[in-house]
């Protein structure tokens, strides 16, 4: 088998898969990559077992076709720092043995039997959603850091998708925080449907997501899922659990509302955390007229910080504690200037939410209270 292929056009695409690849497999064909000529074609392979990326380009020039797999490590390396040019694959059908021919030099090695190498996950009788790519990437960039790491509840460890006849829902929650993406454009025909999407999944569609890309075609049964974007094709396991109901814990009668500069708040809560304790991050919230007051203080080194802002709020005064360190995340994420915090009182939770919103969405970010110290 012999094929040529442009060394930046291969090099992007493994790039582009090989963040699937981790560090320590549990089976060793997993640190490869898995190479597949037919047709004048090249179909690029990357997959940790659960997670499969799969990377279509098209050949300069090939004569027959086959099925190898090469460690991904070496060949990234290799081909790091060739410029633009023609590569040349010869590999022995029956041996293995592989070269690979460039402008000035050339590489001798050997190729690995891709029979080893795991199959993708077969698909079950699927439901399918076309997204914009910049939708998607925007719903994950929202909502992806309020997802758990290795919670006992599995639901937790993802992204929720709910796909009803009144649009797109993107939640995610750790117990904690929980944000909200309501996406009212993208509508489920006639029925209502919804899959969770693990973390490591939802990083690697930020990865080969940009807002330049296409549409994004979504497959998924009930324990899988498949996403085309811009000749990558991502096939994961869905988290098979029953999402928290989430709409009953996102409170709908809220008083106390306060308008306030986001980048103002973001920065004036930085310099309070210095000072506030490490193992809890919490901050006191004070409210009085038009004035927001963040205090954190630190008992056992004696430390403390106060800051204070102005706001648009006319309601009755009152303080609630947050955790400094979910609070500051939130207002990383949050678009825009101003920004509007709703409020009932000290034990229940506080919702932050955009001023400026497109008609066709809606964010919502929950985050729950701490206990104030005396």
């Amino acid at each position: 088998m012999k094929f040529v292929v442009s060394s930046k056009t291969l090099s992007s695409h493994l790039q582009a898969i090989g963040r699937v690849i981790l560090s320590k497999n549990s089976l060793v064909i997993l640190d490869n990559f898995l190479f597949e000529v037919k047709d004048g074609l090249l179909v690029l392979t990357a997959s940790d077992g659960e997670t499969t990326l799969i990377s279509t380009l098209e050949l300069v020039d090939n004569q027959g076709n086959g099925r190898f797999s090469i460690k991904s490590k070496k060949i990234l390396e290799a081909l790091k720092d060739i410029p633009e040019q023609p590569l040349t694959f010869e590999v022995n059908d029956e041996t293995l043995e592989m070269t690979i021919t460039y402008m000035n030099g050339k590489y001798n090695l050997y190729a690995q039997d891709a029979e080893a190498f795991p199959l993708p996950i077969a698909m079950g009788e699927a439901t399918t959603l076309t997204l914009p790519a910049e939708k998607l990437l925007k719903a994950i960039d929202y909502t992806l850091f309020a997802s758990s790491v290795g919670s006992i509840h599995a639901a937790m460890n993802g992204i929720y998708f709910d796909i009803t006849t009144d649009g797109l829902t993107i939640v995610a929650t750790d117990g904690h925080k929980l944000v909200r993406f309501r996406d009212f454009t993208n509508k489920a025909q006639d029925m209502n449907t919804s899959f969770i999407l693990p973390r490591k999944p939802a990083q690697m569609l930020k990865n080969i997501c940009t807002k330049d890309s296409g549409a994004v075609v979504v497959a998924f049964d009930g324990k899988n899922a498949t996403f085309t974007i811009d000749g990558v094709k991502m096939i994961c396991r869905l988290i098979e659990s029953r999402f928290p109901k989430y709409n009953a814990v996102i409170p709908t009668n809220n008083p106390y509302t306060l308008s306030v500069d986001r980048m103002g708040l973001l920065g004036a809560l930085r310099r309070v955390l210095v000072f506030a304790s490490e193992s809890d991050t919490l901050v006191k919230v004070q409210l009085n007229n038009n004035e927001i007051t963040l205090s954190g203080q630190d008992l056992g080194f004696s430390t403390s910080a106060e800051e204070h802002l102005n706001c648009s709020y006319n309601g009755n005064k009152m303080e609630i504690g947050f955790k400094g360190s979910f609070l500051l995340e939130m207002l990383n994420n949050l678009p825009g200037g101003e920004i509007t915090i709703e409020l009932a009182d000290a034990t229940r939770p506080g919702l932050l939410i955009p001023n400026e919103q497109k008609e066709d969405e809606d964010l919502l970010m929950l985050l729950m209270p701490m206990i104030l110290k005396d």
